[in-house]
């Protein structure tokens, strides 16, 4: 489909937004853009983003694969829609008067939950900014928590851009240490104590010294907190945003 003259979206985004109607006569009664995107995030859930094709949705849907097209112009253009369905609306924003940290924090930990929800989510190139009703109230409440901040939109936008850059690739690191630890059939901490062991017998101590110290303080050994990694992250991520945040507050 070609992009619409009044906003630059194809037909399928303007419906979304609820611009367009949706189309109701055809040979496929029955057949709607909701059911479409409902029935691809299905497939993609059950079987990996790799599963999502036009002629599978179509085939789910007990329809033809030139009937999607009716609706949907081509799959990557599925894929944005899919991306707004799964992810949903944003929570409720904080209570007035929450600081700009805590309230950015919230939004981090909240589209993180949305991620692991969704892991396949993660297999989709970025394609462009926010377009997508949903996605852009994601942006709205990310924009918002930084207000009183002194910072300006340019700032802000970066600001947005670096927390959910990191969500997005702490989320998919630890989707993928997950996949990979559950194919040995272990737990997590037997994983790690099995990898320490090994690297305790090929990481010479004059050659790695760093490793070595860290080998023998038996950190990888301990259990480790599943959350620890993005809470410390993150936390450092706004300590550097805090630096930016006291360079533009007066005092």
């Amino acid at each position: 489909m070609s992009d619409s003259d009044g906003t630059g979206l194809s037909a399928s985004l303007e419906a979304a937004w609820g611009l367009r109607e949706r189309p109701g006569k055809g040979p496929r009664p029955g057949l709607s853009l909701e059911r479409i995107v409902d029935a691809a995030v299905g497939l993609a859930a059950a079987e990996g983003l790799g599963a999502v094709s036009m002629g599978r949705v179509a085939k789910e849907l007990g329809a033809s694969t030139m009937s999607l097209y009716r609706y949907v112009g081509a799959k990557d253009e599925l894929y944005v829609l899919m991306l707004d369905r799964a992810i949903g609306a944003p929570p409720p924003p904080p209570a007035p008067g929450t600081g700009w940290r805590e309230a950015l924090a919230a939004w981090a930990w909240q589209q993180r939950d949305a991620l692991r929800r969704n892991l396949w989510m993660l297999r989709v190139p970025v394609s462009g900014p926010p377009i997508t009703p949903n996605s852009v109230a994601w942006w709205e409440r990310g924009m918002v928590a930084l207000d009183g901040t002194g910072l300006d939109e340019g700032a802000k936008i970066s600001v947005v851009l670096l927390v959910s850059g990191y969500v997005r690739s702490e989320a998919g690191l630890m989707a993928d240490l997950d996949a990979a630890i559950r194919a040995t059939g272990g737990t997590p901490q037997q994983v790690m104590s099995r990898h320490a062991r090994t690297l305790r017998r090929l990481a010479d101590p004059d050659r790695y010294p760093a490793v070595a110290r860290m080998l023998a303080s038996g950190v990888m050994d301990e259990p480790d907190d599943p959350d620890f990694e993005f809470t410390f992250g993150l936390d450092r991520v706004l300590d550097g945003i805090q630096v930016l945040v006291d360079r533009v507050t007066p005092g």
